[in-house]
């Protein structure tokens, strides 16, 4: 459960620090993603999950 809030915290920080320091940068992005088609959306939110499996078995792979 530790490694769970560790991971959860770390991406409040990145999520926070975005809108901190580039809120304009954040807007834009947004309103790029809602131009997209659905169908783009969801490959794009397909590849995230992939890519987040991915680093998680190197993590675990390279941490042991």
């Amino acid at each position: 459960m530790g490694k769970v809030l560790v991971a959860f915290g770390l991406v409040l920080i990145l999520e926070g620090a975005l809108w901190a320091l580039a809120p304009s940068s954040v807007e834009k992005m947004l309103q790029a993603l809602r131009d997209l088609p659905e169908a783009a959306r969801r490959q794009l939110g397909a590849l995230a999950v992939i890519s987040g499996l991915i680093l998680l078995w190197l993590a675990r792979a390279i941490g042991g």
